[in-house]
């Protein structure tokens, strides 16, 4: 297979090595270098298909000096492969940034698509695929974590996030806090021996795995969009914001509290919680 210089985005399985792209293995057969995550996951590919391959390693800890040493291979003509541990490089990995830095330099950038644990898990969820966000992994801390939600909670799309097997009860706990009890999935381990999807609401997923053993392998959280509610009318959302203002909270808390009850967008509860807050504001002579 001639190839052109360039570099080329590899996709590789998420689990069965059956699932990796003809054109991905004349790729990686035929490149004058291969760069993956993981040069002890890529390598078990590598064997399985009889590929000998010049392999090194790029990943989130790789130096300046390694993508310079892959934008001068580039330089000289040579064609390189860029490979994760499984699925699409880029996909909440730091392939970007030799990307982009081969973009800036004026070499080709060509991708070969193939698995990705993200749209797997979306086509076995059931919910809705017309819109979807990916957002990768929430933050570990709790307080990060619930900041990253409320960023999420008006967007009008399924939600598509990775979790690992210790985080995942948390984050579902959470989710379920942050964004109201809207159907979801699981799904584990895709393609491999013990492959799970498993769909509920976000409360019932996040009772499911308190208090049990964090499951192992990859995991994907799939959330369906808001659900439809009847619009709230400005009289009741005005009283439910007085409720939660009565009882002490801040203005941003109150209004985000009220929105996810009453399924209204958040910046237009906001902008009315501060009305409300100004209109009972105690006058000069009170």
């Amino acid at each position: 297979m001639g190839l052109e210089a360039g570099l080329y985005v590899v996709s590789t399985p998420i689990g069965n090595l059956r699932d990796v792209t003809l054109r991905a293995l004349d790729v990686l057969a035929s490149v004058d270098r291969v760069y993956a995550e993981d040069t002890r996951v890529t390598i078990r590919l590598l064997n399985a298909y009889g590929i000998k391959a010049r392999l090194s390693a790029y990943h989130e800890h790789s130096d300046e000096a390694v993508r310079t040493e892959i934008l001068a291979a580039l330089g000289r003509g040579e064609r390189v492969a860029l490979a994760s541990d499984a699925g699409t490089p880029l996909i909440s990995d730091p392939g970007y940034k030799l990307v982009r830095a081969a973009i800036a330099a004026g070499h080709r950038v060509i991708p070969i698509p193939g698995p990705s644990a993200a749209l797997a898990a979306l086509a076995a969820a059931g919910l809705p695929t017309d819109q979807f966000l990916f957002a990768g992994f929430a933050p570990a801390k709790a307080a990060a974590r619930a900041r990253f939600i409320e960023t999420l909670a008006d967007v009008d799309a399924t939600l598509v996030l990775y979790e690992t097997g210790p985080r995942l009860a948390d984050t579902l706990a959470a989710l379920a806090a942050g964004l109201g009890d809207r159907p979801a999935a699981i799904a584990r381990e895709l393609t491999k021996l013990y492959e799970e999807v498993r769909r509920d609401r976000l409360a019932g997923l996040a009772q499911a795995y308190a208090n049990v053993e964090p499951p192992k392998g990859e995991i994907v959280i799939v959330i369906g969009p808001p659900e439809a509610r009847a619009e709230a009318s400005e009289t009741a959302i005005d009283a439910a914001l007085r409720e939660v203002l009565r009882s002490g909270a801040s203005v941003k808390d109150a209004a985000a509290a009220v929105a996810r009850a009453l399924g209204a967008p958040r910046q237009a509860v906001y902008a009315r919680a501060l009305a409300v807050r100004r209109s009972d504001a105690p006058g000069p002579d009170e």
